[in-house]
């Protein structure tokens, strides 16, 4: 605590010293000065980065630092996004300009031969004394750079409020590139529903560890969560409820085009689900005539599952399905939507063969390249479609080789192995929320495995990426999300970013650890797992 009688001469130095940006060790009444923290060691992030040189003193940001960028638009929305980030705590002002200059941190998306080695996604970091460059050739590799510079800085710039620094970034060069190109999170709105801030929330998060996809669980036994207005009654009434009962709710098409609006400007592509045959109630008990039977199902606001189908042998079903997938692709920009596919324990084998084989044209017609659950493997797998596999230790080998033999003819798979990468699991038998049936996923076994040699007899070119899947059967508050995605979440973007020669359990547990006073600045409230070194509250 400032004492009221030191000399004014002393506050008004410190004062123009702050204002200057200059790096002053403050001095404590009556003892020796206090040197500011030496800044985080150069690639101490997550995911860890291909490569990191420390070199020189590195560079400070001050009061007088400008955020440089040139005529590419991708520089100055990066730009404007990196300047929001990091004023409330700095209390900068942080101009974004195109006025030439050497100094301050400079953007640059760039397409000189020397960065083709970045790719699509990577980016260089220099940090020297005058000045800061991220290098990119695409404004999503750009973005990347700047959630690593994040990283690089005190925890505390994650505050809304002016936080006393230095900003400090230690010297160097990083070189970073994806191992993977598809690093994903699927988010399940359908069982419990999240609104639009709740989902935006998730984004952020998603996107300081460097993930690119959304998957979007919008329909499901117990909700329909997205307006198709070729068929309103499966929102309005399909979507009025949810697990345990209460009010539900979807997401209008103008919200559903903000959640992807939302997440293209945080790096990220939205991959709708609409799951089928199975996992359908709420569709059978909005449309009579999509029932076998014609009679519509009550509502449902349980948690079991497989009881569920659409009619195979009914045209109206195809025609519904025509409807929902033209509109929903319509509304998204992306590649991929997902037409679920598993635990159609409702669906005869030879059924579910048929409506895989009418379903996935369907999906090529408006332009959109086929996903499906791994049970589509047993199926016919569209030229260029994607199984997502989430079969775990108990999956018997006859269904492991059925997805080896797609992967070996062409498919490309997700992996989302249920008892190492379901953020939905218990870390251990005292977790207060979650399921178990797959076994207790705690923080260490959701890391160490390596996608590229998890499915024995896969080609390596097979493996498009990983997939963290939250369900949320027991999960209905942004508080219960944080609680089981981190510390989990971040070990799964570094399988599917990181090298796999930087694989070590030791060290990522001491990267992660250097997390918490980041997610506490953040509000994120995490599971302080005993596997893990964190620092002293």
């Amino acid at each position: 605590m400032r004492k009221p009688h030191r000399s004014t001469r002393v506050i008004g130095a410190l004062l123009l010293a702050a204002a200057a940006g200059l790096s002053t060790a403050a001095t404590a009444p009556g003892g020796p000065p206090r040197t500011a923290p030496e800044p985080t060691p150069l690639g101490r992030v997550v995911p860890a980065p291909l490569k990191a040189e420390p070199a020189g003193p590195g560079y400070e940001i001050t009061a007088k630092t400008a955020i440089r960028v040139g005529a590419h638009p991708e520089e100055r929305r990066v730009g404007e996004y990196l300047a929001q980030l990091l004023r409330p705590a700095t209390g900068f002002p942080l101009p974004v300009t195109d006025r030439a200059g050497g100094d301050g941190i400079r953007l640059r998306v760039s397409a000189e031969p020397a960065n083709k080695v970045l790719g699509g996604e990577g980016y260089r970091l220099i940090s020297e004394r005058r000045s800061l460059t991220l290098t990119s050739w695409s404004g999503a590799g750009l973005f990347h750079g700047v959630q690593t510079l994040r990283q690089q800085l005190p925890a505390a710039v994650e505050k809304r409020t002016r936080q006393p620094g230095p900003w400090r970034v230690a010297g160097g060069t990083v070189t970073d590139t994806p191992r993977y190109a598809y690093r994903g999170a699927m988010l399940d709105v359908a069982r419990h529903f999240f609104p639009v801030e709740h989902v935006k929330r998730y984004i952020d998060q998603l996107a300081l560890y460097k993930m690119n996809t959304l998957h979007l669980h919008l329909s499901d036994d117990q909700g329909w969560r997205i307006a198709v207005d070729s068929w309103p009654r499966l929102a309005s009434y399909g979507g009025s409820t949810q697990v345990g009962g209460g009010p539900g709710g979807f997401y209008t098409k103008d919200q559903y085009r903000e959640i992807v609006s939302y997440a293209a400007s945080r790096g990220l592509e939205v991959v709708p689900e609409i799951d089928m045959p199975g996992h359908t109630n709420a569709a059978l008990a909005s449309y009579a005539e999509l029932n076998c039977d014609g009679v519509a199902p009550p509502l449902y606001t349980g948690t079991e599952v497989g009881f569920s189908s659409l009619c195979v042998k009914k045209d109206v079903t195809y025609d519904f399905v025509d409807d929902v997938i033209r509109e929903l692709a319509a509304l998204t920009p992306g590649r991929y939507l997902h037409i679920g596919g598993d635990e159609a324990h409702s669906t005869s084998d030879e059924d579910f063969v048929a409506f895989m084989d009418k379903v996935q044209p369907v999906v090529a017609r408006y332009g959109k390249t086929v996903v499906g659950w791994h049970q589509l493997a047993g199926a016919h797998p569209a030229p260029g479609a994607v199984a997502q596999y989430w079969g775990y230790d108990r999956t018997g080998q006859a269904e492991r080789d059925e997805v080896v033999n797609a992967a070996k003819g062409g498919t490309r798979l997700v992996l989302s192995p249920a008892d190492r990468a379901y953020l939905d699991h218990k870390y251990d038998k005292d977790t207060p929320l979650g399921l178990k049936w797959a076994g207790y996923v705690d923080v260490r076994r959701a890391y160490d495995w390596d996608p590229g040699t998890y499915l024995a007899g896969a080609p390596a070119e097979a493996i498009l990426g990983v997939e963290a899947p939250l369900w949320t059967e027991t999960l209905s508050t942004p508080a219960h999300l944080d609680y089981m995605a981190f510390p989990r979440l971040p070990g799964i973007a570094e399988l599917g970013w990181s090298p796999a020669a930087a694989h070590d359990w030791e060290a990522y547990r001491s990267r992660l650890a250097a997390q918490a006073p980041r997610w506490d600045a953040l509000g994120i409230g995490y599971y302080r797992s005993p596997q893990v070194p964190w620092p002293a509250s």
